[in-house]
Protein backbone atom coordinates (compact mmCIF):
# COMPACT_ATOMS: atom_id res chain seq x y z
CA UNK A 1 0.00 0.00 0.00
CA UNK A 2 2.68 2.50 0.86
CA UNK A 3 4.57 1.81 -2.81
CA UNK A 4 1.05 2.43 -4.12
CA UNK A 5 0.46 6.02 -2.56
CA UNK A 6 3.99 6.57 -2.91
CA UNK A 7 3.67 6.26 -6.97
CA UNK A 8 0.28 8.12 -6.50
CA UNK A 9 1.98 10.79 -4.91
CA UNK A 10 4.45 10.89 -7.58
CA UNK A 11 2.08 11.29 -10.72
CA UNK A 12 0.36 13.64 -8.65
CA UNK A 13 3.45 16.50 -8.42
CA UNK A 14 3.93 16.04 -12.43
CA UNK A 15 -0.02 16.12 -12.60
CA UNK A 16 0.67 19.47 -10.97
CA UNK A 17 3.44 20.77 -12.65
CA UNK A 18 1.64 20.44 -15.95
CA UNK A 19 -1.05 22.34 -14.72
CA UNK A 20 0.82 25.05 -13.83
CA UNK A 21 2.83 25.97 -16.96
CA UNK A 22 -0.57 24.93 -18.86
CA UNK A 23 -2.18 28.24 -17.13
CA UNK A 24 0.94 30.45 -17.11
CA UNK A 25 0.88 29.91 -20.88
CA UNK A 26 -2.52 30.21 -21.59
CA UNK A 27 -2.91 33.79 -19.30
CA UNK A 28 -0.22 35.36 -20.84
CA UNK A 29 -1.30 34.25 -24.53
CA UNK A 30 -4.77 34.39 -25.16
CA UNK A 31 -6.08 37.02 -22.32
CA UNK A 32 -6.16 40.51 -22.65
CA UNK A 33 -2.85 42.98 -21.37
CA UNK A 34 -3.09 43.36 -17.92
CA UNK A 35 -1.57 46.89 -17.74
CA UNK A 36 -4.63 48.45 -19.78
CA UNK A 37 -6.88 46.68 -17.72
CA UNK A 38 -5.17 48.01 -14.27
CA UNK A 39 -4.69 51.53 -15.23
CA UNK A 40 -7.61 52.01 -17.83
CA UNK A 41 -8.70 53.32 -20.71
CA UNK A 42 -6.80 56.71 -20.84
CA UNK A 43 -3.17 55.32 -19.96
CA UNK A 44 -0.38 56.32 -21.59
CA UNK A 45 1.76 53.96 -23.32
CA UNK A 46 5.04 55.02 -20.81
CA UNK A 47 2.61 54.60 -17.66
CA UNK A 48 1.60 51.10 -18.97
CA UNK A 49 5.25 49.95 -20.06
CA UNK A 50 6.40 51.73 -16.35
CA UNK A 51 3.71 49.12 -14.20
CA UNK A 52 4.77 45.90 -16.92
CA UNK A 53 8.10 46.78 -15.14
CA UNK A 54 7.37 46.81 -12.00
CA UNK A 55 5.63 43.29 -11.85
CA UNK A 56 8.23 41.39 -14.56
CA UNK A 57 5.88 41.30 -17.25
CA UNK A 58 8.24 43.04 -19.42
CA UNK A 59 10.87 40.23 -18.95
CA UNK A 60 10.90 37.12 -21.84
CA UNK A 61 8.60 34.80 -21.07
CA UNK A 62 10.83 32.18 -19.92
CA UNK A 63 12.09 34.43 -17.34
CA UNK A 64 8.62 34.93 -16.21
CA UNK A 65 7.83 31.29 -15.78
CA UNK A 66 11.08 30.54 -13.48
CA UNK A 67 10.50 33.46 -11.38
CA UNK A 68 6.87 31.88 -10.98
CA UNK A 69 7.99 28.66 -10.33
CA UNK A 70 10.91 29.93 -7.96
CA UNK A 71 7.93 31.57 -5.72
CA UNK A 72 5.61 28.68 -5.82
CA UNK A 73 8.89 26.34 -4.24
CA UNK A 74 8.64 28.92 -1.89
CA UNK A 75 5.35 29.29 -1.10
CA UNK A 76 4.45 32.68 -2.79
CA UNK A 77 1.54 32.93 -4.99
CA UNK A 78 2.11 36.32 -5.90
CA UNK A 79 0.30 39.25 -5.31
CA UNK A 80 -2.91 40.45 -7.15
CA UNK A 81 -2.40 43.44 -9.25
CA UNK A 82 -5.86 45.35 -8.36
CA UNK A 83 -5.60 45.78 -4.60
CA UNK A 84 -2.07 44.53 -4.13
CA UNK A 85 -3.21 41.78 -1.36
CA UNK A 86 -1.59 37.98 -1.00
CA UNK A 87 -3.32 35.87 -4.07
CA UNK A 88 -3.16 32.77 -0.67
CA UNK A 89 -4.37 35.53 1.32
CA UNK A 90 -7.28 35.96 -1.05
CA UNK A 91 -8.17 31.95 -1.70
CA UNK A 92 -8.00 31.82 2.00
CA UNK A 93 -10.75 33.98 2.83
CA UNK A 94 -12.79 32.62 -0.01
CA UNK A 95 -12.25 28.71 0.59
CA UNK A 96 -14.70 28.66 3.72
CA UNK A 97 -17.15 29.77 1.79
CA UNK A 98 -16.63 27.18 -1.35
CA UNK A 99 -16.00 24.52 1.34
CA UNK A 100 -19.41 25.26 2.86
CA UNK A 101 -21.53 25.12 -0.46
CA UNK A 102 -19.41 22.11 -1.92
CA UNK A 103 -20.46 19.89 1.42
CA UNK A 104 -23.85 21.02 1.81
CA UNK A 105 -24.16 20.11 -2.22
CA UNK A 106 -22.45 16.84 -1.95
CA UNK A 107 -24.41 15.65 0.85
CA UNK A 108 -27.91 16.70 -0.84
CA UNK A 109 -26.62 14.65 -3.49
CA UNK A 110 -25.18 11.89 -2.34
CA UNK A 111 -28.46 11.17 0.28
CA UNK A 112 -30.66 11.60 -2.26
CA UNK A 113 -28.85 10.08 -5.01
CA UNK A 114 -28.61 6.38 -3.36
CA UNK A 115 -31.98 6.47 -2.23
CA UNK A 116 -33.63 7.23 -4.86
CA UNK A 117 -30.86 4.69 -6.76
CA UNK A 118 -32.00 1.77 -4.42
CA UNK A 119 -35.62 2.53 -4.77
CA UNK A 120 -35.03 2.07 -8.24
CA UNK A 121 -33.18 -1.16 -8.42
CA UNK A 122 -35.33 -2.72 -5.46
CA UNK A 123 -38.18 -1.97 -7.42
CA UNK A 124 -37.39 -2.18 -10.74
CA UNK A 125 -39.60 -0.92 -14.03
CA UNK A 126 -41.56 0.43 -11.00
CA UNK A 127 -42.77 4.50 -10.39
CA UNK A 128 -39.61 4.73 -8.57
CA UNK A 129 -37.48 3.57 -11.28
CA UNK A 130 -38.90 5.52 -13.97
CA UNK A 131 -38.85 8.86 -11.55
CA UNK A 132 -35.55 7.94 -10.56
CA UNK A 133 -34.79 8.06 -14.64
CA UNK A 134 -36.67 11.53 -15.05
CA UNK A 135 -34.56 12.76 -12.07
CA UNK A 136 -30.89 11.61 -13.49
CA UNK A 137 -32.13 13.24 -17.22
CA UNK A 138 -33.09 16.09 -16.12
CA UNK A 139 -29.74 16.63 -13.83
CA UNK A 140 -27.47 16.13 -16.14
CA UNK A 141 -29.23 18.01 -18.54
CA UNK A 142 -30.63 20.84 -17.73
CA UNK A 143 -27.50 23.63 -17.99
CA UNK A 144 -26.30 25.07 -14.01
CA UNK A 145 -27.29 28.66 -14.94
CA UNK A 146 -30.83 27.84 -16.44
CA UNK A 147 -31.02 25.84 -13.69
CA UNK A 148 -30.27 28.81 -10.94
CA UNK A 149 -31.69 31.50 -12.29
CA UNK A 150 -35.34 29.58 -12.36
CA UNK A 151 -34.80 28.86 -8.62
CA UNK A 152 -34.03 32.35 -8.02
CA UNK A 153 -37.79 33.48 -10.21
CA UNK A 154 -39.37 30.69 -8.99
CA UNK A 155 -38.34 30.58 -4.85
CA UNK A 156 -37.49 34.55 -4.38
CA UNK A 157 -38.64 36.46 -7.09
CA UNK A 158 -42.27 34.97 -6.90
CA UNK A 159 -42.70 33.36 -3.70
CA UNK A 160 -40.89 35.29 -1.68
CA UNK A 161 -39.39 31.67 0.66
CA UNK A 162 -35.62 32.14 0.01
CA UNK A 163 -32.91 35.05 -0.64
CA UNK A 164 -31.55 35.03 -4.50
CA UNK A 165 -27.34 35.91 -3.27
CA UNK A 166 -25.09 35.93 -0.89
CA UNK A 167 -23.98 33.69 2.07
CA UNK A 168 -26.06 35.59 5.05
CA UNK A 169 -27.58 39.06 5.68
CA UNK A 170 -24.96 41.70 6.23
CA UNK A 171 -26.60 42.88 9.59
CA UNK A 172 -25.88 38.93 11.29
CA UNK A 173 -22.63 38.25 9.42
CA UNK A 174 -20.83 36.47 12.06
CA UNK A 175 -16.82 38.19 13.20
CA UNK A 176 -13.98 36.36 13.20
CA UNK A 177 -14.75 32.39 13.43
CA UNK A 178 -13.56 29.75 11.00
CA UNK A 179 -15.66 31.90 7.93
CA UNK A 180 -18.06 28.50 7.73
CA UNK A 181 -21.03 30.83 8.67
CA UNK A 182 -23.29 27.48 9.47
CA UNK A 183 -20.63 26.13 12.39
CA UNK A 184 -19.76 30.05 13.75
CA UNK A 185 -23.33 30.71 13.83
CA UNK A 186 -24.06 27.64 15.48
CA UNK A 187 -21.21 27.72 18.36
CA UNK A 188 -22.40 31.28 19.02
CA UNK A 189 -25.82 29.76 19.86
CA UNK A 190 -27.12 32.97 17.36
CA UNK A 191 -29.81 30.87 15.71
CA UNK A 192 -31.36 33.59 13.45
CA UNK A 193 -28.20 34.36 11.93
CA UNK A 194 -27.64 30.32 11.47
CA UNK A 195 -31.23 30.32 9.70
CA UNK A 196 -30.68 32.99 7.77
CA UNK A 197 -27.53 31.19 6.47
CA UNK A 198 -28.90 28.01 6.32
CA UNK A 199 -31.92 30.05 4.00
CA UNK A 200 -29.28 31.53 2.08
CA UNK A 201 -27.33 28.00 1.21
CA UNK A 202 -30.57 26.29 -0.22
CA UNK A 203 -30.70 27.47 -3.58
CA UNK A 204 -27.00 27.47 -4.84
CA UNK A 205 -26.44 24.20 -2.86
CA UNK A 206 -29.53 22.42 -4.65
CA UNK A 207 -28.58 23.65 -7.93
CA UNK A 208 -25.27 22.99 -7.15
CA UNK A 209 -26.06 19.12 -6.32
CA UNK A 210 -28.79 18.25 -9.34
CA UNK A 211 -25.68 17.32 -11.50
CA UNK A 212 -23.67 15.01 -8.85
CA UNK A 213 -27.24 14.09 -7.75
CA UNK A 214 -28.13 12.56 -11.08
CA UNK A 215 -24.57 10.70 -12.07
CA UNK A 216 -24.85 9.43 -7.71
CA UNK A 217 -28.54 7.87 -8.49
CA UNK A 218 -27.36 6.19 -11.92
CA UNK A 219 -24.58 5.02 -10.86
CA UNK A 220 -26.22 3.56 -7.58
CA UNK A 221 -28.97 1.87 -9.59
CA UNK A 222 -26.61 0.20 -11.93
CA UNK A 223 -24.52 -1.36 -9.44
CA UNK A 224 -27.67 -2.27 -6.99
CA UNK A 225 -28.61 -4.02 -10.13
CA UNK A 226 -25.51 -6.02 -10.59
CA UNK A 227 -25.13 -6.83 -6.93
CA UNK A 228 -29.10 -8.25 -6.45
CA UNK A 229 -28.16 -11.01 -9.30
CA UNK A 230 -25.30 -11.81 -7.16
CA UNK A 231 -24.93 -15.40 -5.68
CA UNK A 232 -24.22 -14.77 -2.05
CA UNK A 233 -27.51 -12.44 -2.29
CA UNK A 234 -29.66 -14.98 -3.38
CA UNK A 235 -27.95 -17.49 -1.18
CA UNK A 236 -28.89 -15.09 1.63
CA UNK A 237 -32.57 -14.98 0.48
CA UNK A 238 -33.08 -18.67 0.18
CA UNK A 239 -32.05 -18.77 3.64
CA UNK A 240 -34.77 -16.89 4.58
CA UNK A 241 -32.95 -13.45 5.68
CA UNK A 242 -35.47 -10.87 5.90
CA UNK A 243 -35.89 -9.06 2.33
CA UNK A 244 -34.93 -5.32 3.59
CA UNK A 245 -31.71 -6.93 5.74
CA UNK A 246 -30.66 -8.29 2.15
CA UNK A 247 -31.12 -5.31 0.70
CA UNK A 248 -28.62 -2.90 2.76
CA UNK A 249 -26.19 -5.26 4.60
CA UNK A 250 -25.43 -7.80 1.56
CA UNK A 251 -26.50 -6.21 -1.60
CA UNK A 252 -25.86 -2.11 -0.49
CA UNK A 253 -22.69 -2.40 0.97
CA UNK A 254 -21.21 -4.01 -1.75
CA UNK A 255 -22.76 -2.03 -4.05
CA UNK A 256 -21.44 1.16 -2.60
CA UNK A 257 -17.92 0.83 -3.78
CA UNK A 258 -18.19 1.92 -6.88
CA UNK A 259 -20.76 4.70 -5.34
CA UNK A 260 -17.80 5.58 -2.78
CA UNK A 261 -15.61 6.14 -5.85
CA UNK A 262 -17.93 8.64 -7.59
CA UNK A 263 -18.57 10.95 -5.09
CA UNK A 264 -15.44 11.77 -3.83
CA UNK A 265 -14.93 12.47 -7.31
CA UNK A 266 -17.91 14.68 -6.94
CA UNK A 267 -16.94 16.28 -4.13
CA UNK A 268 -13.70 17.01 -5.67
CA UNK A 269 -15.50 18.96 -8.72
CA UNK A 270 -17.82 21.09 -6.44
CA UNK A 271 -14.37 22.04 -4.01
CA UNK A 272 -12.70 22.59 -6.94
CA UNK A 273 -15.06 26.07 -7.10
CA UNK A 274 -18.06 25.84 -9.32
CA UNK A 275 -17.74 28.80 -11.20
CA UNK A 276 -21.61 28.93 -12.77
CA UNK A 277 -22.90 28.67 -9.41
CA UNK A 278 -21.37 31.04 -7.42
CA UNK A 279 -21.39 33.82 -10.18
CA UNK A 280 -25.09 33.67 -10.19
CA UNK A 281 -25.56 33.41 -6.96
CA UNK A 282 -23.20 35.96 -5.92
CA UNK A 283 -22.01 33.56 -3.67
CA UNK A 284 -18.42 34.58 -2.72
CA UNK A 285 -16.14 31.33 -2.73
CA UNK A 286 -13.06 30.73 -5.20
CA UNK A 287 -14.91 30.06 -7.98
CA UNK A 288 -16.86 33.67 -8.41
CA UNK A 289 -12.68 34.75 -7.63
CA UNK A 290 -11.60 32.86 -10.29
CA UNK A 291 -14.32 35.21 -12.40
CA UNK A 292 -13.26 37.82 -11.35
CA UNK A 293 -9.63 37.63 -12.18
CA UNK A 294 -10.31 36.09 -14.99
CA UNK A 295 -12.37 39.32 -16.54
CA UNK A 296 -9.57 41.27 -15.16
CA UNK A 297 -6.38 39.65 -16.20
CA UNK A 298 -5.67 39.14 -13.02
CA UNK A 299 -2.47 36.30 -13.70
CA UNK A 300 -1.22 36.08 -9.69
CA UNK A 301 -5.14 35.26 -8.79
CA UNK A 302 -6.37 33.13 -11.80
CA UNK A 303 -2.97 30.94 -11.51
CA UNK A 304 -3.32 30.66 -7.61
CA UNK A 305 -7.10 29.37 -7.96
CA UNK A 306 -6.22 27.07 -10.31
CA UNK A 307 -3.20 25.74 -8.57
CA UNK A 308 -5.25 24.63 -5.94
CA UNK A 309 -8.12 23.09 -7.66
CA UNK A 310 -5.71 21.41 -9.15
CA UNK A 311 -4.83 20.11 -5.99
CA UNK A 312 -7.91 19.16 -5.02
CA UNK A 313 -8.38 17.00 -8.13
CA UNK A 314 -5.24 15.43 -7.44
CA UNK A 315 -5.45 14.79 -3.57
CA UNK A 316 -9.49 13.46 -3.70
CA UNK A 317 -8.18 11.03 -6.30
CA UNK A 318 -5.73 10.13 -4.43
CA UNK A 319 -7.99 9.43 -1.55
CA UNK A 320 -10.20 7.34 -3.65
CA UNK A 321 -7.86 5.57 -4.97
CA UNK A 322 -6.12 4.26 -1.68
CA UNK A 323 -9.96 3.67 -0.12
CA UNK A 324 -10.95 1.60 -3.11
CA UNK A 325 -7.39 -0.23 -3.11
CA UNK A 326 -7.94 -0.67 1.25
CA UNK A 327 -11.66 -1.82 0.18
CA UNK A 328 -10.38 -4.14 -2.69
CA UNK A 329 -7.16 -5.35 -2.14
CA UNK A 330 -6.75 -7.21 -5.42
CA UNK A 331 -6.54 -3.05 -7.36
CA UNK A 332 -3.30 -2.63 -5.82
CA UNK A 333 -1.84 -6.30 -6.64
CA UNK A 334 -3.11 -5.03 -10.28
CA UNK A 335 -1.66 -2.32 -10.92
CA UNK A 336 1.86 -3.08 -9.10
CA UNK A 337 2.16 -6.42 -11.52
CA UNK A 338 1.28 -3.65 -14.35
Amino acid sequence: MAKYVLKRLMMAVLVLFGVVTIVFIIMRAFSSDPAASVLGQHATAESMAAWRASYGLDKPLWEQYVSYLAGLLHGDLGYSYYDHTSVAGQIMGRFPATIELAVCAILIAGVFGIALGVAAAVHKRSFWDYFSTVVSLVGVSMPVFWLGILLIILFAGSLHVLPSTGRIDPMLQPVGGTGFYLLDTLLSGDFEAFGNALAHMILPSVTLAMYSLAIICRMTRSSMLDTLDEDYVRTARAKGVRRRRVQTHHALRNAMLPVTTVIGLELGSLLGGAMLTETIFAWPGIGKLAVDAIQQSDYPVVQGVVLLIGVIYVLMNIVVDVVYAYLDPRITYTKEEG
